[in-house]
């Protein structure tokens, strides 16, 4: 209890220094006493308009998109018994790609539903694959995002003048987040965060065999179906906000639980510190590096991890 005690303290200082770094450093160096005073008070400054209406923003959704989608992943994890269970592997982060390249055609103020649409299209294809069998559920969701990006690349094709639109946002970007988006990831980080530390115990339960759950009373149905859909409506907003950011849900939640044990409660807030200050840092190194997409970091990172996961797993 005091260790976990301890790395939680350590994950929440470390944030809390990465912040200041973000919010401090850039092509503009704002000292730390004129940021705070710019958030109590606007003066109309350029350099209060880049910290209100540029880094602020920005260092929120990366510090709310990197927390949920980790907390998704503990959850996706906990609930089907695989450590490779993430949204980006079970296809519903390519859903809500797909949804939101339609959206994007259609027009902007489509993207969310469409978004939210796309990803529970895919949590059923990658179901109907699987037929409920767990051990299917992951290359259900390999078969989902190739018949997903499949449909993206159509659309692509089809896209015309708002071909790099779609290119770009499919590339996964914290770069224009906006007050707009800062509304859109708190609802995201509420609609997972609320439901998994309630559902906590059953996950914890669940965790121990079907059997054990149905003797504590837990109805593992209707705790996957609200689990299932709460966290793809999370991670639908985070898409439709900044495109695929793969892999944090994957590797964050991993290692969380290595570190901290199997208590979903424990693991729910130390899952989301450390993907806050994975995505901040992504993002960082990707502003630095000229504005490249965090989503090919999480990528180029991600992936031998995800190959190391499934070399251990055999």
């Amino acid at each position: 209890m005091i260790s976990w005690i301890k790395r939680k303290n350590f994950l929440f200082l470390t944030l809390i220094l990465i912040s200041i770094f973000r919010i401090t450093f850039g092509e503009w160096r704002i000292p730390l006493s004129e940021v705070i005073r710019f958030l109590w008070s606007n003066d109309g400054s350029p350099a209060s308009i880049v910290i209100r209406s540029v880094r602020l923003p920005r260092l929120v959704c990366s510090i709310g998109t990197g927390g949920l989608l980790s907390v998704a992943g503990a959850v996706l994890q906990g609930l089907l018994a695989n450590p490779l269970a993430e949204p980006y592997t079970l296809g519903i982060a390519s859903g809500a790609a797909f949804g939101a390249s339609l959206g994007i055609m259609a027009g902007s103020f489509m993207i969310t539903p469409m978004a939210f649409a796309g990803a529970m299209l895919a949590l059923l294809l990658t179901g109907l694959i699987s037929r409920g069998g767990a051990e299917k559920i992951i290359l259900a969701g390999v078969i989902s995002n190739s018949i997903l990006s499949a449909g993206v690349t159509f659309i692509k094709s089809v896209a015309g003048d708002k071909l790099g639109a779609v290119v770009l946002w499919l590339m996964g970007s914290m770069s224009g987040a906006g007050l707009r988006d800062v509304y859109a990831t708190c609802a995201g980080v509420l609609l997972v965060m609320i439901p998994a530390w309630i559902f906590a115990p059953a996950l914890d339960a669940m965790s121990l065999g079907q059997d054990r759950a149905a003797v504590l009373g837990i109805d593992e149905r209707l705790t996957r179906v609200i689990l299932l859909i709460t966290t793809s409506m999370g991670v639908s907003l985070a898409v439709s906000s900044f495109g695929i950011i793969g892999f944090v849900g994957l590797a964050v939640p991993h290692i969380s639980r290595n570190l901290v044990g199997a208590s979903h409660r424990k693991l729910i807030f130390h899952s989301f510190l450390a993907g806050a200050c994975v995505l901040s840092v992504a993002d960082g190194v990707a502003q630095f590096l000229g504005e490249i997409p965090v989503g090919v970091l999480t990528a180029l990172t991600g992936g031998p991890f995800f190959c190391w996961i499934l070399s251990k797993r055999r």
